[in-house]
């Protein structure tokens, strides 16, 4: 079974940078879509970034574009969101997810992460 495991939270100034890591392990028989998530108090979890196998096609929402790039090293199964400019609002649980059934645009998640905290004071 796939599993995928995050690293890389923290507490962060404000300006500050991060890079997440989620690591992929398991049964992988197919290329897959990999995203990230996150989760602030008192909110719903949102999309933050995805990337196709290829690493080609990118996608992000709006509040990261320009601050957050999401990256893959398929020979090492690893996932990446390096955050840059980080802002208090960027405060959340961060989740990263696999997508086995379908294209970057259908956002069929399959696997999650545990999650990890990622703290921006100001």
């Amino acid at each position: 079974q796939v599993q995928l495991v995050e690293s890389g939270g923290g507490l962060e100034q404000a300006g500050g940078s991060l890079r997440l890591s989620c690591a992929v392990t398991g049964r992988t028989f197919s290329s897959y879509v990999m995203g990230w998530f996150r989760q602030a108090p008192g909110k719903e979890r949102e999309f933050v970034a995805a990337i196709s196998w290829s690493g080609g096609i990118t996608d992000y929402t709006d509040s990261v574009k320009g601050r957050f790039t999401i990256s893959r090293d398929n020979a090492k199964n690893t996932v990446y969101l390096q955050m840059n400019s980080l802002k208090p609002e960027d405060t959340a649980v961060y989740y990263c997810a696999a997508n086995f059934r379908g294209s970057i645009w259908t956002r069929n998640y399959d696997y999650w992460g545990q999650g990890t905290q990622v703290t921006v004071s100001s």
